[in-house]
């Protein structure tokens, strides 16, 4: 009998895209928090972005409801050196993509699809 092939599940991942050079950023620190119930960050996991400015899995475990953190440490000398956006999640069949936009004097963030 051959063995179905495992989907994977619904993950957290993000894309940076750097508006100011109309290039992705490569190399961005991204780490991932979950927020405990009093708002201490419980780090899950850490990664760069690829050679597309894309982490695809930041989650690496099955998603729970709650409230998480993604930190982008975007690097020294830099306007916006650091960034951090908190997100709730209730819907745990889905997936979530949290995108970044910057350059040297703005970022944006929206939910993704």
């Amino acid at each position: 009998m051959a063995q179905e092939a495992k989907l994977p599940g619904p993950t957290i991942s993000t894309h940076i895209l750097d508006t100011g050079r109309g290039m992705p950023a490569v190399g961005v620190h991204v780490t991932l928090y979950r927020l405990a119930d009093d708002g201490k960050p419980i780090r899950l996991t850490q990664a760069l972005t690829d050679d597309d400015g894309r982490v695809r899995d930041l989650l690496e475990r099955p998603l729970t409801a709650g409230d998480y953190r993604i930190d982008f440490n975007l690097g020294r000398g830099a306007f916006f050196e650091r960034m951090s956006v908190d997100v709730h999640i209730t819907d745990v069949t889905r997936s979530y993509h949290v995108p970044l936009l910057m350059s040297p004097f703005s970022m944006a963030t929206y939910r993704g699809s």
